[in-house]
C-alpha cells in the first residue's frame, strides 16, 4: 500500500502543482491536512510561484473528507477541535494565500473535500467528480467547510447539499451552482485545461492577478476566528451520545 504522501512540484514558468494522497480514497488525517496547510502557504511565498495547482493523486476519488478512524477515536472536546480544525486551516491555507489557486477534481469529492474544492479560485473537474456531504448521518454538520462552500454556491443550494447528506450530487449539478467553473469528459482532458489556462494566466500583470486574489476573498477577513469556533463545534457534537451511535454503527 503506497504511503500517504503531500508533494511539489514548480515548473520553470512558475506554475506549482501540490498534490496530497492518502491510500484510504484520499480520507485525510491530521497530519497530512497540517502538511497540506503548511505547503499550501509555503508554495505560496515562493518567489518562483505564480500559479498553483491543487490536486489529489489517485484517478477515482478527489478527497473522501477527514480520516474517519481518527474521527472515531475522539474522546474530548479538544481532540475534537484539533481533529475538526484540519480543513479549517487548509480553507485558510488557500484563502490567505497571495497567488490564485487552481483545483483539479478528478473524481468524487466528500465532506471536507467540498470544502477544498470550494476553497480553490477556479475549480476543473470531470464529469466523475459527484459532491456530497455526509456529515449530518453521523450527528454532526458541514460548519467547518460551510463557509467556503456557501461562499460558491450559495445558501439554497448550500441548504440542499446539506440537508440532503446520502445524496450524491452530479458534477454538472456543482457546476451549475458555481462550484465547478469547468466541467470535462475524462482526465486527460481535464489536464490539458488546467495545463492551457494556467499557461495563459502567467501571462497576465503577477500584480493585477494578486490584487484580484485579494478582492475574490474580500469579506472573509474573520474566516481565522470564524472557521476555530465552527471546529470547537464540531468538537462537541462529535462526542454527543447521538453521534457516538452513529460512529459505532458505521464502524460496524
Amino acid at each position: 500500500m503506497m504511503e500517504a504522501y503531500v508533494t511539489t512540484d514548480i515548473s520553470s514558468e512558475g506554475i506549482a502543482t501540490i498534490t496530497f494522497f492518502h491510500p484510504s480514497q484520499n480520507s485525510l488525517p491530521s497530519h497530512i491536512l497540517s502538511l497540506l496547510a503548511e505547503t499550501i502557504t509555503h508554495t505560496s511565498t515562493n518567489p518562483l510561484t505564480k500559479i498553483i495547482i491543487l490536486q489529489s493523486g489517485g484517478e477515482r476519488t478527489f478527497c473522501a473528507g477527514a480520516s474517519f478512524d481518527e474521527l472515531a477515536s475522539i474522546q474530548t472536546p479538544e481532540e475534537g477541535t484539533h481533529f475538526f480544525s484540519g480543513f479549517a486551516n487548509v480553507i485558510n491555507a488557500c484563502r490567505t494565500s497571495p497567488i490564485l489557486i487552481l483545483g483539479r477534481v478528478q473524481g468524487k469529492a466528500v465532506g471536507g473535500g467540498v470544502g477544498v474544492a470550494a476553497a480553490t479560485d477556479y475549480c476543473f473537474a470531470t464529469q466523475h467528480a459527484s459532491i456530497r456531504l455526509s456529515e449530518l448521518l453521523i450527528g454532526i454538520g458541514p460548519f467547518v467547510v460551510g463557509p467556503a462552500i456557501e461562499r460558491k454556491i450559495g445558501i439554497a443550494a448550500f441548504t440542499e447539499l446539506t440537508l440532503h447528506p446520502s445524496n450524491f450530487y452530479s458534477a454538472s449539478w456543482a457546476k451549475e451552482k458555481g462550484l465547478f467553473a469547468e466541467v470535462y469528459d475524462d482526465i486527460p482532458a481535464l489536464d490539458e485545461g488546467i495545463s492551457n489556462f494556467a499557461h495563459q494566466l502567467i501571462q497576465y500583470n503577477p500584480e493585477a492577478l494578486k490584487a484580484l486574489k485579494k478582492a475574490f476573498w474580500e469579506a472573509t477577513e474573520h474566516w481565522d476566528s470564524l472557521l476555530k469556533q465552527r471546529a470547537a463545534m464540531s468538537g462537541t457534537l462529535v462526542l454527543s451520545s447521538h453521534t457516538q451511535k452513529a460512529i459505532a454503527n458505521f464502524k460496524k
